[in-house]
């Protein structure tokens, strides 16, 4: 499989609060090649805490999203400590100078990036999971007629009511370390990026799971180490002030903020031309089913398939091991949407 990564440096980049982003930069990774025509493109933004490592999984000869076949670009979401984030941008931006990113801004300079790197003005796919399916969407509205199909697995066209009571929640016990002084961290947040992890594997994974007991299959000797290993573990490997970036942008996201539909969800979804797939996890706890099931009147070519999963949100992004039923569904519907 051919891979290369690079950074784009987009240069000084007014965003939607009206602050301008200094030297920002977007890290990516391809798959694949690009053809003559340029049309074999799959646009794969990542999701909350992840990296494009994190992701690339899915990305298989011979499966949905097939890198013998397509140039597969996943553009590293701002605040995931590869793309410009608060970890990695210089004073005077730091602590709460940070100026935050919506997924708007975002969206528009993956689009940059595509036009000025590889010249790419037309996109087959994009394909994303909870906040990168947030990107998909945004995708789908803001650039109509360079869309031809967006994949949305546990994700919808804005962040729902108690999508961000979950995020506050999260986010209080973060800021609860005594290490949060004046709008910044002064040291690692131990304490609070052990409470984050707790907190998240209540949402994450469905009450069946943990009935269950599944978390055997992720190599865990008990529940206890379970929280520990994967969710204590799995957030401490991110800067705390980035985890609280990308849950603004998380908890701000919407397609129609902006001047474009002026806060109207309808007419957003109403100009979208893709073809769309909204494949909801059944047991989600905060992208649910319904939330879908609203957005689908008013889209113009959609189709809601739910995942019948009690692996939760984790059921859009399967490990193909462990969830061979949830993987085997993702990838007979996107080939179906890319046939279409």
């Amino acid at each position: 499989m051919h891979t290369s990564t690079g950074t784009f440096a987009a240069g000084n980049v007014v965003l939607q609060s009206g602050l301008t982003f200094r030297d920002l930069k977007l890290a990516y990774k391809t798959y694949g090649r690009l053809n003559p025509q340029r049309d074999n493109v799959i646009v794969y933004p990542t999701s909350y805490g992840a990296q494009h490592s994190d992701l690339e999984h899915r990305i298989q000869p011979g499966g949905a999203l097939d890198p013998e076949r397509y140039f597969i670009v996943i553009p590293n979401l701002f605040g995931n400590g590869l793309s410009s984030s608060p970890s990695n941008t210089p004073w005077p931006y730091t602590g709460d100078r940070y100026p935050h990113i919506t997924c708007y801004d975002a969206v528009q300079v993956q689009k940059r990036m595509l036009a000025e790197l590889w010249g790419i003005d037309q996109v087959a796919l994009v394909y994303g999971y909870s906040m990168g399916a947030m990107q998909a969407y945004h995708w789908a509205a803001l650039f109509p007629s360079a869309v031809a199909r967006v994949a949305v697995l546990c994700g919808a066209a804005r962040c729902a009511p108690h999508n961000s009571v979950f995020i506050q929640g999260v986010e209080a016990a973060l800021k609860a370390d005594p290490h949060w002084q004046d709008g910044a961290f002064n040291a690692t947040p131990v304490r609070g990026l052990r409470a984050m992890g707790r907190i998240y594997a209540g949402w994450a994974l469905s009450q069946t799971f943990y009935r269950e007991e599944r978390w055997r299959e992720l190599g865990a000797s008990s529940l206890e180490d379970f929280m520990v290993t994967n969710w204590e573990g799995h957030f401490s490997k991110r800067d705390a002030h980035d985890l609280l970036a990308m849950f603004w942008t998380w908890r701000h996201a919407d397609i129609s903020a902006n001047t474009l539909y002026h806060g109207d969800l309808a007419a957003a979804l109403g100009a979208i031309t893709a073809q769309v797939l909204l494949m909801p996890g059944d047991h989600d706890l905060y992208f649910q089913v319904q939330d879908n099931a609203l957005e689908l009147p008013h889209l113009r070519h959609a189709r809601l398939q739910p995942i019948p999963s009690i692996w939760g949100h984790r059921a859009g992004n399967p490990v193909a091991s462990l969830q061979p039923q949830d993987h085997a569904l993702i990838e007979q519907e996107v080939k179906a949407l890319l046939a279409r």
